[in-house]
């Protein structure tokens, strides 16, 4: 780039802007058709566990262990009580001024042996009404077909590190298509494949509990990367002619920012940014695993004295299946990561982080958040969009979760408020000055909810949730007033630039 072009360009960013947090804001308007929306999550949010002919999911089972893996013993057997308040929560998304709000569909409340032979009428109904309520208030549906929530029968069968997972996902998503897909036009496969089987079968968090470092996770990626094809292809055989809806994926992950600007540092950042993102998209683009990824796991296998990789490989007829398997990419934010090479490497470790051959972490000085996974640091949004733009050119993007959590649900949350303006304000930077294809944003979450093995003790709502009230009352946050002032006026601060 021509020095006058870099002077340029400073001194746009000079003259829109305001400062935030002693960080300058972006102040031009998002373009017109530009859409804002909100996002939950089924488990999360919908209670009624057993209700109406719902079958037992493998968060059912893990909440209700003796003793609970979970903090404080929570569950999500009421959560915010969404089945019975879905309409309430449509009128706060109107309230909102979303464009759309994406929710996720409870595969044991629609088939509760999680298989194909049996469908809950009821559990469709709940879904249907949702959807009606929101088309009926100009809110469209983004639909995520698994996050997390896996039938207890496939889950005693090994979930995602089985085969058979594939066929059965594949027989689910064809139900969702057939029930729902008249009038919902966008879809997500799977939320956060990172979490499914990074967190769930390689370190046991989620899922079954289960752990199986360094060989559950890779089983878990290979069949939901087939899963996915498997079930795009499916939509675009059998659906997306009379439907003429989309069909995605959301991926997740921290920027890995280097810790200095040294060369070894910079090749530890591309190195785990493969190994989160890449592992997911480079097939889903290309067809097969990233390089850097087949290279290391293979590497490591056969000194470790593994007959054959540890990371499956795909067949040429799958490569073809998965290649091109996405009309959208959805990326979830949250906070960056600093990375250096690992030092001497044990070659008896079995494990993801040893197969990255890389270290991370995020320094104490960083603003915390009320969770200690997410340190704030906004510059990484718009780093992580210009890497995603650069090595994926012509695929679309949209970000479908980006929030802030506290550990009180305080009404007064002008931290979440400046978390949003730092973050939007270099996502609007990376699309302005780095030319990324970016056409939406997601809030995580429309609601204080149930956040996993963390309980209720992470809120990160637009509207803060009364568990102790049977009623599970909503109260607007002062984030969500100044988040509906932002989808009105496509803007972050009180004035803005066109």
């Amino acid at each position: 780039m021509a020095l006058s072009s870099v002077f340029f360009i400073s001194i746009l960013i000079s003259y829109y802007s305001v400062k935030s947090y002693g960080e300058e804001l972006n102040t031009k308007k998002f373009p017109k058709d530009f859409m804002f929306g909100a996002a939950t999550a089924s488990y999360q949010v919908e209670g009624a566990w057993n209700e109406d002919g719902k079958g037992e999911n493998n968060w059912d089972h893990i909440t209700h262990l003796v003793p609970s893996p979970i903090l404080n013993n929570d569950t999500g057997d009421i959560a915010c009580d969404s089945y019975h308040k879905y309409k309430e929560d449509v009128s706060l998304l109107k309230e909102l001024g979303v464009d759309f709000y994406r929710f996720s569909l409870s595969w044991s409340r629609i088939l509760p042996s999680g298989f194909d032979n049996e469908v809950n009428q009821l559990g469709v109904e709940y879904y249907r009404n949702l959807i009606k309520e929101l088309r009926a208030h100009n809110i469209t549906p983004v639909v995520t077909i698994f996050h997390w929530d896996l039938p207890q029968t496939i889950q005693d069968l090994g979930g995602l590190q089985n085969d058979f997972f594939i066929d059965r996902y594949v027989d689910f998503a064809r139900v969702c298509f057939r029930e729902f897909g008249e009038e919902v036009k966008y879809w997500i496969t799977f939320n956060e494949p990172s979490s499914i089987c990074y967190l769930g079968y390689g370190r046991g968090w989620l899922m079954g509990l289960a752990s199986s470092p360094g060989i559950g996770e890779y089983l878990c990626d290979h069949n939901l990367l087939r899963a996915h094809a498997k079930a795009w292809r499916m939509y675009d055989d059998e659906f997306r002619k009379s439907q003429n809806g989309v069909v995605g994926i959301s991926i997740s992950g921290d920027w890995i920012e280097p810790s200095t600007d040294s060369s070894a540092d910079l090749e530890a950042s591309e190195t785990l940014l493969q190994f989160t993102f890449g592992l997911y998209i480079h097939p889903i683009v290309h067809g097969d695993y990233p390089e850097v990824v087949r290279t290391n796991v293979d590497k490591r296998s056969v000194l470790q004295g593994f007959s054959q990789s540890r990371l499956p490989r795909f067949t040429q007829e799958e490569v073809q299946l998965i290649r091109g398997t996405s009309d959208f990419i959805g990326i979830n934010m949250y906070t960056t990561s600093l990375v250096t090479p690992r030092g001497s490497d044990n070659i008896s470790d079995i494990s993801f982080e040893a197969d990255t051959g890389v270290t991370s972490w995020k320094p104490e000085e960083w603003e915390n958040s009320g969770s200690s996974w997410l340190k704030v640091y906004p510059k990484g949004a718009r780093q992580l969009l210009k890497w995603l733009g650069s090595n994926y050119k012509g695929v679309k993007l949209i970000i479908t979760e980006n929030g802030y959590s506290d550990n009180n649900g305080t009404l007064e949350d002008d931290k979440r408020i400046s978390y949003y303006q730092r973050y939007l304000s270099n996502i609007r930077d990376a699309m302005e000055f780095d030319g990324v294809d970016l056409f939406g944003y997601t809030a995580w979450s429309l609601l204080d909810n149930f956040e996993w093995i963390s309980g209720y003790s992470q809120k990160f709502g637009l509207y803060q949730v009364d568990f102790n009230s049977p009623n599970r009352t909503r109260t607007a946050k002062k984030s969500a007033k100044w988040y509906s002032k932002l989808t009105r006026t496509k803007c972050i601060v009180d004035d803005c630039t066109e």
